[in-house]
C-alpha cells in the first residue's frame, strides 16, 4: 500500500502531520502531486479551534487542511478527457463531490497527493503553463475571491476606491481593480510594511490609518462630497472591506457620501459595535461577498500573464518538511503575510 503525508488539525493552535492511503483514483478522476499549497485564514481558524464540527460527545473532528493547492498530475483515470500525466494543475476546493477541499471533506490540499474526483478541465481543474511558478500558481483560489469582490463591488474607471486591509486578498482587490482600469485606487493598514507591498503591486496612495485621519486623507485624495444631510464627506465612491474588523465598517460610515457602497470581503465575528444606523446618513449601499461562483478559472490566465506582480503577495516559502513552521507564521499576528508551503520538485 503506497502511502503519502497530509496535515490535519491536531490540539488547538497546533498540526498533526499524519501518514495516511495514498488514493487511487477511479476511472473518471486523476491524482494531483501537490507541488505548493497557501495556507488560508480559514486554515489558521480550524486550528486554532482544534478543527471542527463537534462530534456528539462533545468531542473535535481533526479535519484535513489545504484548500489552496497547485501541482502536477501523477496518474489519471480511463475516462478523463482533456488531461494528461505531468500537467500543472490548479482545481475547484468547492468542485468535487466530496465536498469541499481541506474544509471538512474527504480529502486536504496540504498533502503530498490530492485526488479530484469527477474531473473536467474548466469545472474542477484548470491548466497552467509552465512559466509559472507552483507557489505562484497556488494563489489562483484566493485570487478568484477577491476578483469575485471586485466583480461584487461593479467599480468602474471613473470610481473612487478604497481597500481596507493590505493582507493578500485586499492586496489581490487592489491588483484586480487596477487591472480594471480603475483611476485611482487606496490602500489602509495599519502596517507600514503592508502599505509599501500595497503601493508595488500598484495602489496610487496608501493611508496609514493607525496614524492617521482617515476622512480627512480620502477627502485630499478623493475630492468633498457630502452624505444625505448634507454634511461633507470624502469623495470615495467604493469602500471594500478585506479587514473584517468593526473598525473599518464604523470608519467607512463616518467619511461615506451619498450612495456610497461597501463591499464586505473580510470575515466579521459577530460584533455590537457596528453602527448600522450611520448607514442612513449616507444611503450606504452594503454589498456581502463570499467565495467566488465563477470565478476561480476566470481568473487564472490573468494570473499567469501578471505573475510577477501577483508574486509580490507572498512573504514566505517554506518547505513541506518544516510545515509546522509555516503553520507558525501563519497563526502569529504580523509574523507573515502569505505563507505558501512548498513541495520538493525532484
Amino acid at each position: 500500500m503506497a502511502t503519502m503525508k497530509s496535515v490535519r488539525t491536531g490540539a488547538s493552535n497546533e498540526i498533526e502531520v499524519v501518514e495516511t492511503e495514498r488514493p487511487v483514483p477511479g476511472p473518471r478522476d486523476v491524482l494531483v502531486r501537490i507541488r505548493a499549497c497557501g495556507i488560508c485564514g480559514t486554515d489558521t481558524f480550524f486550528v486554532r479551534s482544534g478543527g471542527t464540527p463537534y462530534n456528539a460527545d462533545g468531542s473535535v473532528v481533526p479535519l484535513l487542511l489545504g484548500h489552496e493547492p497547485a501541482g502536477e498530475i501523477a496518474q489519471v483515470g480511463a475516462e478523463v478527457t482533456g488531461l494528461k500525466v505531468g500537467d500543472r494543475v490548479v482545481v475547484n476546493p468547492q468542485g468535487v463531490p466530496s465536498g469541499i477541499i481541506g474544509c471538512g471533506g474527504a480529502h486536504g490540499g496540504m498533502s503530498e497527493y490530492l485526488l479530484l474526483e469527477e474531473a473536467e478541465v474548466g469545472r474542477t481543474v484548470a491548466v497552467f503553463p509552465d512559466t509559472v511558478p507552483f507557489d505562484v500558481a497556488a494563489l489562483n483560489e484566493p485570487m478568484a475571491v477577491a476578483r469575485h469582490c471586485v466583480n461584487r463591488s461593479e467599480a468602474r474607471p471613473a470610481d473612487k476606491v478604497v481597500v481596507f486591509g493590505a493582507g493578500p486578498i485586499g492586496l489581490g482587490v487592489t491588483i484586480w481593480l487596477k487591472l480594471r482600469g480603475v483611476a485611482h485606487v487606496v490602500v489602509a493598514d495599519v502596517l507600514p510594511e503592508r502599505l509599501e507591498t500595497a503601493l508595488a503591486v500598484g495602489a496610487d496612495a496608501v493611508v496609514d490609518s493607525a496614524a492617521e485621519n482617515l476622512t480627512a486623507r480620502l477627502t485630499e485624495l478623493h475630492g468633498e462630497a457630502a452624505d444625505a444631510l448634507g454634511r461633507p464627506r470624502a469623495g470615495t465612491d467604493v469602500y471594500i472591506d478585506a479587514a473584517g474588523v468593526p473598525a473599518v465598517f464604523n470608519a467607512t460610515v463616518d467619511a461615506a457620501k451619498w450612495g456610497a457602497r461597501l463591499v464586505m470581503v473580510g470575515v466579521h465575528e459577530p460584533s455590537a459595535e457596528i453602527d448600522l444606523g450611520g448607514m442612513l446618513r449616507s444611503e450606504l449601499t452594503l454589498i456581502a461577498s463570499q467565495g467566488y461562483p465563477t470565478e476561480i478559472f476566470e481568473v487564472t490566465a490573468e494570473l499567469v500573464e501578471h505573475q510577477e506582480r501577483f508574486a509580490r503577495l507572498i512573504s514566505h516559502r517554506v518547505p513541506f518538511a518544516e510545515v509546522t513552521r509555516a503553520f507558525e507564521l501563519a497563526l502569529t499576528p504580523g509574523a507573515a503575510e502569505k505563507v505558501v508551503v512548498t513541495y520538493d520538485e525532484t
